[in-house]
Protein backbone atom coordinates (compact mmCIF):
# COMPACT_ATOMS: atom_id res chain seq x y z
CA UNK A 1 0.00 0.00 0.00
CA UNK A 2 1.45 3.60 -1.12
CA UNK A 3 1.40 6.49 1.25
CA UNK A 4 -1.41 8.10 -0.62
CA UNK A 5 -4.11 5.00 0.08
CA UNK A 6 -2.61 4.37 3.67
CA UNK A 7 -3.60 8.49 4.38
CA UNK A 8 -7.47 7.41 2.39
CA UNK A 9 -7.88 4.75 4.92
CA UNK A 10 -6.12 6.68 7.74
CA UNK A 11 -9.18 9.41 7.11
CA UNK A 12 -11.67 6.70 6.87
CA UNK A 13 -10.67 5.52 10.54
CA UNK A 14 -10.72 8.88 11.79
CA UNK A 15 -14.45 9.20 10.39
CA UNK A 16 -15.15 5.95 12.04
CA UNK A 17 -14.07 6.49 15.44
CA UNK A 18 -13.71 10.09 15.72
CA UNK A 19 -16.62 12.72 16.68
CA UNK A 20 -17.82 14.94 13.87
CA UNK A 21 -17.64 18.77 14.65
CA UNK A 22 -20.11 21.63 13.63
CA UNK A 23 -17.69 22.73 10.92
CA UNK A 24 -17.87 19.05 9.62
CA UNK A 25 -14.46 17.92 10.62
CA UNK A 26 -13.90 15.17 12.70
CA UNK A 27 -12.36 14.49 16.02
CA UNK A 28 -10.30 11.68 17.77
CA UNK A 29 -7.41 11.61 20.21
CA UNK A 30 -4.10 9.58 19.68
CA UNK A 31 -4.99 7.17 22.05
CA UNK A 32 -8.08 6.30 20.27
CA UNK A 33 -6.40 5.50 16.94
CA UNK A 34 -3.37 3.58 18.64
CA UNK A 35 -5.98 1.41 21.17
CA UNK A 36 -7.74 -0.10 17.93
CA UNK A 37 -7.31 -2.83 16.78
CA UNK A 38 -8.62 -2.50 13.24
CA UNK A 39 -6.20 0.34 12.97
CA UNK A 40 -3.25 -1.66 14.99
CA UNK A 41 -3.91 -4.22 11.96
CA UNK A 42 -4.07 -1.94 9.11
CA UNK A 43 -1.48 0.83 9.55
CA UNK A 44 2.17 -0.60 10.02
CA UNK A 45 3.44 2.91 11.40
CA UNK A 46 0.01 4.87 12.37
CA UNK A 47 2.70 7.54 13.47
CA UNK A 48 4.39 8.35 9.91
CA UNK A 49 0.80 7.79 8.22
CA UNK A 50 -0.25 10.93 10.79
CA UNK A 51 2.67 12.75 9.56
CA UNK A 52 2.12 12.08 5.99
CA UNK A 53 -1.46 13.08 6.47
CA UNK A 54 0.00 16.27 8.24
CA UNK A 55 2.38 17.41 5.36
CA UNK A 56 -0.66 16.76 3.06
CA UNK A 57 -2.67 19.10 4.98
CA UNK A 58 -5.46 16.25 5.64
CA UNK A 59 -5.44 17.05 9.55
CA UNK A 60 -3.72 18.87 12.12
CA UNK A 61 -2.65 17.97 15.61
CA UNK A 62 -0.16 19.19 18.19
CA UNK A 63 3.41 18.30 17.80
CA UNK A 64 6.07 16.67 15.55
CA UNK A 65 5.99 12.98 16.87
CA UNK A 66 3.23 11.44 18.85
CA UNK A 67 3.98 8.77 21.31
CA UNK A 68 1.57 5.96 22.72
CA UNK A 69 1.23 6.81 26.28
CA UNK A 70 2.55 10.13 26.42
CA UNK A 71 0.35 11.91 23.27
CA UNK A 72 -2.80 9.87 23.85
CA UNK A 73 -4.77 12.64 24.84
CA UNK A 74 -3.80 14.38 22.23
CA UNK A 75 -6.58 15.85 19.45
CA UNK A 76 -6.34 14.83 15.85
CA UNK A 77 -8.37 16.68 13.85
CA UNK A 78 -9.49 15.59 10.16
CA UNK A 79 -9.93 18.67 8.24
CA UNK A 80 -13.69 18.92 6.41
CA UNK A 81 -14.00 17.81 3.03
CA UNK A 82 -14.66 20.92 0.95
CA UNK A 83 -18.11 20.50 -0.60
CA UNK A 84 -18.02 19.79 -4.34
CA UNK A 85 -18.14 23.11 -6.79
CA UNK A 86 -21.66 23.75 -7.89
CA UNK A 87 -22.30 23.25 -11.64
CA UNK A 88 -23.97 25.79 -13.05
CA UNK A 89 -25.21 24.48 -16.22
CA UNK A 90 -26.99 26.03 -19.53
CA UNK A 91 -30.45 25.00 -20.64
Amino acid sequence: MNVEEEVERLKEEIKRLGIIQQDGSHKVTFGVLFHDDKCANLFEALVGTLRAAKRRKVLTYDGELLLQGVHDNVEIILKPTPAPAAHVGRV
